[in-house]
């Protein structure tokens, strides 16, 4: 059987010696009635959550194309104690971290701060929403956090958010006075990062997935082949299977 991902501890000597960026995935413990549930309907709640499943085998799988030699996949994960519903979820030399703090600017805040606390010398803390997004440009925001000069790198969504925030140096400035989950965050987020004196690096727009609506683009997108066989494979398949089910 898989071994346990290794776990994480800031607390403890830094264990990443290399310049490294952390490719971070913020995810909570894919279980029925917990995840996903604004998916349901049109989705029973069980699968809401395989779905939560394949959405984060997807990302991990583009994460992981996308890392080289100068980046690190993580999972970020709550509750502590559901370390092993990863071992075939992610690949196995993803680290996971556990998550801290209560709401979610203070759950990113701590998360950017353990990763940096354990010797990364970048960050990237990714959503489990965005399946579609691409290797390439998660090795983008590897690049622009390699260049010279503090910045923050942004991956916008078109709901107003962002499914990925990238830096180079802790900065909790930039989870500070958010308006979470409104259609202000990645202009708030902005905002933050221009009295910081921060250069902001762009990437492609994308989209979450959390609600019917969404759901529907996303089968759209998938099911009608507007994007390569690479993109999203596991919902990809999994959505065709819930069509043919006529369950979407």
């Amino acid at each position: 059987m898989q071994a346990l991902h290794r776990v994480l501890d800031p607390a403890a000597p830094a264990t990443i010696t290399e310049n490294i960026c952390a490719l971070a995935v913020m995810t909570k413990a894919p279980r029925a009635g917990q995840v996903k549930t604004r998916l349901a309907p049109p989705l029973s709640l069980e699968e809401a959550a395989q779905l939560n499943i394949c959405f984060l085998r997807d990302t991990a799988m583009a994460i992981a194309k996308a890392c080289g030699a100068n980046a690190r996949g993580v999972g970020v994960y709550t509750p502590i104690g559901a370390e092993a519903a990863y071992i075939d979820i992610l690949p196995r030399d993803f680290d996971l971290l556990p998550q801290r703090g209560h709401g979610f600017g203070e759950r990113l805040a701590f998360a950017a701060a353990d990763l940096f606390q354990c010797g990364f010398t970048s960050v990237c803390l990714i959503d489990s929403d965005s399946p579609t997004v691409a290797a390439d440009v998660y090795a983008k925001a590897v690049e622009l956090l390699s260049k010279p000069g503090d910045r923050v790198v942004l991956g916008p969504s078109d709901d107003g958010g962002y499914y990925l925030i990238g830096l180079k140096r802790n900065r909790p400035e930039l989870f500070e006075r958010i308006d979470w989950s409104t259609e202000r965050v990645l202009e708030q987020t902005e905002q933050r990062a221009r009295e910081l004196d921060l250069e902001v690096g762009p990437l492609p727009t994308g989209y979450d997935v959390d609600d019917a609506a969404t759901l529907r683009r996303l089968c759209n997108e998938l099911l009608s082949r507007q994007t390569t066989p690479d993109i999203a494979p596991n919902t990809r398949k999994f959505l065709a299977e819930l069509t043919a089910q006529k369950k979407l």
